[in-house]
Parts: C-alpha cells; sequence; structure tokens
C-alpha cells in the first residue's frame, strides 16, 4: 500500500476475503469504485484452493500477459514460474494479481514500477510517444 500512496494513488484500506466467491465478489465491488487499478496479493498458485488467478480471468475483458511478473522472481525462487497470476482490465481499470509472498510482491511492484504509468496513460485513452 505504501509503494501505491508514494506514486499518488489514493489506497483504500485492504480488502481481505478467502478463496472463491468471495474474491469474485470483492474484484467486481473494487472496480465498481472506478478506481484505476485493482491490486490483488495471493491465490495464483497451484493449489487447489489458488483462485485468485481464475476469479480474474472470469470478470476481466482481456488479459495481459504477466510474464514479466511471473520471471522477476526467478533469479530469487524458481518456484515463481508456477504462478497463474492474471493481469488483466476491465471497464478500463488496470487488474494485476501479484503473488502471496512479501518477496514476490516486491519482484511484481518492480515490474510494475517500469509500465504502470504508460498502462493507466493507455487506458486513459492516452496515445503512444513518438
Amino acid at each position: 500500500m505504501e509503494w501505491l500512496r508514494d506514486r499518488g494513488f489514493d489506497v483504500p484500506a485492504p480488502i481481505v476475503v478467502a478463496d472463491g466467491m468471495a474474491v469474485n465478489r470483492a474484484l467486481i465491488e473494487a472496480i465498481g469504485e472506478k478506481v484505476d487499478l485493482v491490486l490483488t496479493s495471493g491465490g495464483t498458485g497451484i493449489s487447489p484452493t489458488d483462485g485468485t488467478a481464475d476469479a480474474t480471468a472470469a470478470i476481466v475483458d482481456y488479459q495481459i500477459r504477466a510474464d514479466a511478473i511471473r520471471r522477476s522472481g526467478l533469479p530469487h525462487v524458481p518456484t515463481s514460474v508456477l504462478s497463474r497470476g492474471v493481469c488483466g482490465v476491465r471497464d478500463g481499470i488496470l487488474v494485476v494479481n501479484l503473488p502471496g509472498s512479501t518477496g514476490g510482491v516486491k519482484d511484481g511492484l518492480g515490474v510494475l514500477d517500469e509500465v504502470l504509468d504508460h498502462a493507466l496513460d493507455q487506458l486513459a485513452g492516452g496515445d503512444h510517444s513518438r
């Protein structure tokens, strides 16, 4: 949350939910707030209880490949490639799944740090720099 505040985002209190339909409801509720960005943490692995990626895939209008986020953890944690985290857009709002571990979140935010301004500008109707 500090990372978002440092970048000028108005950050509400985090919403913590169990895997399952509660994730879908929380995502839809967050998107309904007409924010620019929804970040999730956790539920991106391959265990039967990891459902955040599925919930996100079900509600986004389209997906954006999250390969860079998966690869960012590879030097530290080889199993990071097993993350099923989804990035996508719903109603012009960027939705990004980050891993549940603090290291995975840090690595994922490092990737977002490089692309977030551009992504949000594009979603707001901006054009590519020439």
